[in-house]
């Protein structure tokens, strides 16, 4: 049985496609299709079910995936690796923007200078993505912010609640208020990031449970640029804390007390279950866990 067949079944069973991993594998469709005849022949059985333009996996299918997964991801730290010494290896991680904006101000190049032979890929999306992303092994790694999520085909490796501020500039008439109710902001100027951002979902759904919407004057995904337009003005702005607490700290910002409105949002690290841990792996996932939580 051939490692680079194995490979390709990996490929296939998680693109869900046999022309989606001869693309993700750089082979020619009739190469994939080989590949994959040669295994059934090999163990007797058909591997996936063909049923018009769809594929699904077997029973079979199902229990050699988990085996050929392990053999994948030994091959691969192997290859990238040069010794017991060096680690080395590319690592993916999906988060939201405003995560990835936060991570890579944490200072990055600590992590670099630590293991200079592993390369890091940011992917910015909405949560759906990430988990999708998690079981096509398109990740290695996703960091939430979203409600909490818990499921068996997931590792959670660390977690913690995220507080929510309606958070505006420090000399916005709002900033004067020691409290206020939802129902006193709803018609004022706000910025507000996209739909897709898991905490503003969360905010809309909150404000529906009251019968209320905020019809923002302005929605982008960049929390910095909502800051900076937040000191310059009157608007009101629901971002975390771990976004706002170096402006609110030095006076720039200001949060608002909102006394009846609550937005349940969590911050997990999460990985699939199936997922052989590299040691590279491992390094990042303590790194996060040190650097990103608990702050």
């Amino acid at each position: 049985m051939e490692i680079r067949n194995l490979i390709t079944f990996v490929q296939v069973a998680e693109l869900g496609s046999f022309s989606k991993a001869a693309a993700a594998l750089s082979y020619a469709q009739s190469t994939v299709s080989f590949q994959i005849k040669q295994l059934e022949t090999e163990l007797g059985c058909p591997l996936f079910d063909r049923i018009g333009h769809t594929i699904t996996l077997t029973q079979r299918g199902r229990e050699l995936l988990e085996y050929a997964r392990q053999i994948s991801n030994l091959t691969e730290e192997f290859t990238h690796s040069k010794g017991e010494g060096e680690i080395r290896g590319l690592l993916r991680i999906a988060a939201p923007d405003s995560i990835c904006e936060d991570m890579m101000n944490t200072n990055y190049t600590d992590f670099h200078r630590t293991y200079p032979g592993i390369a890091l890929k940011f992917t910015n999306t909405d949560t759906e993505t990430m988990f999708r992303m998690l079981s096509r092994n398109e990740a290695d790694l996703i960091v939430t912010l979203d409600r909490h999520v818990y499921d068996s085909e997931y590792v959670i490796a660390k977690e913690e609640p995220v507080a929510m501020h309606f958070v505006t500039g420090a000399d916005s008439p709002y900033a004067k208020a020691e409290e206020l109710s939802i129902r006193d902001l709803i018609d004022a100027p706000f910025i507000l990031t996209e739909k897709r951002i898991a905490y503003r979902r969360g905010l809309d759904e909150a404000l529906a449970k009251q019968s209320l919407e905020i019809r923002p004057i302005l929605e982008l995904g960049r929390t910095d640029i909502i800051m900076n337009m937040l000191e310059a003005g009157g608007e009101i702005a629901f971002l975390p804390e771990f976004v706002t607490r170096q402006r609110v700290k030095e006076g720039r910002l200001c949060y608002l007390n909102v006394i009846d409105l609550e937005v349940d949002i969590w911050k997990q690290l999460i990985y699939h279950r199936n997922k052989w841990i590299t040691r590279g792996l491992a390094a990042l996932i303590e790194y996060i866990k040190e650097n990103e939580f608990g702050r």
